[in-house]
Parts: C-alpha cells; sequence; structure tokens
C-alpha cells in the first residue's frame, strides 16, 4: 500500500551529515501535492545571529535545570512526560541527538525517562504518563511523549535502547489507535468516549511521526480523523471549534485554529477550502513585537502550531510570518535564557526554542 504519510529517513551518522529521503504510503492514492516549501536558503536565512544566540541561552538554560532522573518540568508539572518530551524536541530540533552533539546525554537522559514511565500493567498498557506530574488531560502527555519517540526512534545509536525504543512506540500507538472516538478524535483520557481537537491534534501527529518510523497507521483511522478536524471548523470564518459539537468562538480560536491547520496538513491534506480558510483566520493574528500585557496558556501551544502551519503552506506564508514570531520571542526572552510561561519556563523555553529553529527543519516530522 501507498502512505498518505512520507518522510525522509535520516542517516543513522549526524543530522549535520545529511539525509536521505524515502516515500511511503497507506492509501491507494498519493496525498494531493502541498504548496511548495520554502527552500533551504529562505529558510535558513531566516536564522539571525541574534536568534542563535536566543536558542543558544535557551538550550543552555534547559539543560542546566534538567532532573536527576533526565525530566523537564517544574513545581506540579515536574517530571511532566509532556514537557519532557518537548524539551528533547527542542535539543533534537538544533540538531542533537542521543549521545551526539553537545547536548546528546540531555537527550538520551529525557530518552530514558519517558520510557521508565509507560504503563505496563493495568488497563492502559502502553500508556506513557505520570500521574504524579500535573493529571489533567494524561493524553496531551502521552501524544507528545509518542511523537518525541517516533522522532527520535532512528537516531538512537545504542541497540538495545533502540530497541526498546520500538518496542514501546509500538504499544504506544496502539493505545492512541484504541482511544480513538467513532467520530474520529480524541479526549483527555485514553478512553474512546468524548473528543476535543486540542487534544486530537496530539495524536495525529504521534501517529504521522510513529509511521514515519515504519509503524503500521491504519488509513480508516487518519480518514476520521480529518473528518473530525474538518466539523470542528466554522466554514464562514474559518476558525475551529473546541469540539465538534459546539463551543469555544473565535475570540480564543487562534491556538486551536493553529492546531486545526496543522491536523489537516499533518494528515496529508494539502490543499482546500478548509486549508484556505484556516490560514485566512490565522493570519489576523500575525505577531506584532507589541509587548502583550498577559501572557496567557495557549499563547507557546498556539504559535508551536502556527508555525508549523505557516512553513507548509509554502515561501509567501512563511517570509510573512517567521520573522514576526521570531523578533516577538526574542524580545521575550529572560537573563537566564528561559521564557516565562503559566505553565512553567521549562515548558515556554522548549517550546519557543522549537518554534526559533523551525528553519533548521531537522525533525522529520517537519518534512512532507
Amino acid at each position: 500500500m501507498t502512505s498518505i504519510f512520507s518522510r525522509r529517513r535520516w542517516l543513522q551518522g549526524s543530522l549535520l551529515a545529511g539525509m536521505s529521503s524515502m516515500a511511503a504510503s497507506l492509501a491507494q492514492e498519493k496525498p494531493q501535492k502541498g504548496p511548495a516549501l520554502p527552500d533551504g536558503s529562505q529558510a535558513k536565512g531566516m536564522m539571525t545571529g541574534e536568534a542563535d544566540r536566543a536558542v543558544e541561552k535557551g538550550l543552555e538554560y534547559l539543560a542546566s535545570r534538567r532532573r536527576a532522573d533526565g525530566s523537564f518540568g517544574t513545581s506540579g508539572y515536574s517530571g511532566n512526560v509532556a514537557i519532557t518530551s518537548l524539551a528533547a524536541l527542542a535539543f533534537m530540533a538544533g540538531g542533537h541527538q542521543p549521545q551526539r552533539g553537545r547536548f546528546g546525554k540531555v537527550v538520551t537522559g529525557a530518552l530514558k525517562y519517558i520510557l521508565s514511565q509507560e504503563n505496563r500493567e493495568g488497563n492502559h498498557p502502553g500508556f506513557l504518563h505520570n500521574p504524579q506530574a500535573s493529571p489533567h488531560g494524561p493524553m496531551y502527555g502521552h501524544g507528545f511523549a509518542t511523537l518525541f519517540l517516533g522522532e527520535v526512534q532512528g537516531m538512537v545509536p545504542d541497540k538495545d535502547l533502540r530497541v526498546r525504543v520500538n518496542d514501546t512506540l509500538h504499544r504506544a500507538v496502539k493505545l492512541i489507535l484504541d482511544s480513538q472516538t467513532q467520530e474520529g478524535g480524541w479526549r483527555y483520557l485514553p478512553v474512546p468516549k468524548d473528543a476535543d481537537i486540542s487534544v486530537t491534534i496530539c495524536q495525529i501527529m504521534a501517529l504521522r511521526s510513529a509511521r514515519n518510523a515504519g509503524i503500521v497507521v491504519p488509513k480508516g483511522r487518519v480518514d476520521r480523523c480529518v473528518e473530525y478536524v474538518k466539523r470542528c471548523q466554522d466554514k464562514r470564518e474559518g476558525w475551529f471549534r473546541y469540539m465538534a459539537q459546539g463551543g469555544g468562538g473565535s475570540q480564543m480560536g487562534f491556538a486551536r485554529t493553529a492546531a486545526g491547520v496543522v491536523a489537516l496538513y499533518t494528515s496529508g491534506l494539502y490543499e482546500g477550502p478548509e486549508i484556505e480558510a484556516g490560514l485566512r483566520f490565522l493570519l489576523q493574528s500575525k505577531p506584532s513585537g507589541i509587548p502583550f500585557p498577559r501572557l496567557d496558556m495557549h499563547y507557546f501551544y498556539g504559535h508551536y502550531y502556527a508555525v508549523q502551519a505557516m512553513y507548509t503552506a509554502g515561501a509567501a506564508y512563511w517570509t510573512e510570518w517567521f520573522p514576526a514570531i521570531r523578533d516577538e520571542l526574542i524580545t521575550k526572552q529572560r537573563a537566564d535564557g528561559s521564557w516565562f510561561d503559566q505553565v512553567c519556563a521549562h515548558y515556554g523555553t522548549a517550546m519557543a526554542c522549537i518554534i526559533l529553529q523551525t528553519p533548521n527543519n531537522y525533525l522529520p516530522i517537519m518534512q512532507k
């Protein structure tokens, strides 16, 4: 079968050494051809010296704050699997791999921690979750942790650890598939009852990454997800509701709409009225650089997805969006290298570093 997901597999050597491309498929037909991405020079040319220094300070901050067990997160989020996974992805977005690169040991430590959090017993085998680290919405954590495992799977030099990652990833994917509702989405808990677009995007990105790593993801499951995401959209304005049956107006729709557009892209839908309407809505929230009076909990979450949406949408969107969010984030960095967020500084800093390093194109999930 052919796949609606595609990837370029990295060579077993350094990310910086180069990449080879590989296409695979789940569906009988190829996906619609997406708009051209910025070429390497366009993307890398937007990584200014100031942005590079901001990222370096951010990664140094994270590396100096990691816990002895390899995890990240503070206060009620200490050891949170989502924050730990995002922190690891922030290092990987800079070319650091397990045991490779300046921060390779940090990535390895985070990986071993995530593996240690797998639930191997009870009703939900394969569940990646630390119930002591902010138990609200545990499927968020499982989704981000599964995404991390899918991204890192082909970069682990140690054979035994690589086998362990692969086995855990298979179980984590099975849990996601078993938790999908009939309408096509996911909710806070690993049971197929309710669904919302925020948790759903976490799972579909995890499935895309796992499929890139060679794990079978049935096409029908992806199709159901696409239909669910489409039902969440306000067809006239372009923004996405929190749930398909309603809830959440356009005023708070930036983060959800960014997530919705990326969910469609990740599922293999690269053009169409849903994409166009979503992008139009997002452009109304282009970063301005004007200090915002209050940083709400959805700021980094929204821009994490928005920058991916604009990158995939093509050069016209990307060249307008990225310099704006790049410069805005640089102005928000604190003296110690961190970024403030109401969740915790580890989360804000990881998200900011991922966003700023998007032009590197090192994470497989960013590649068509």
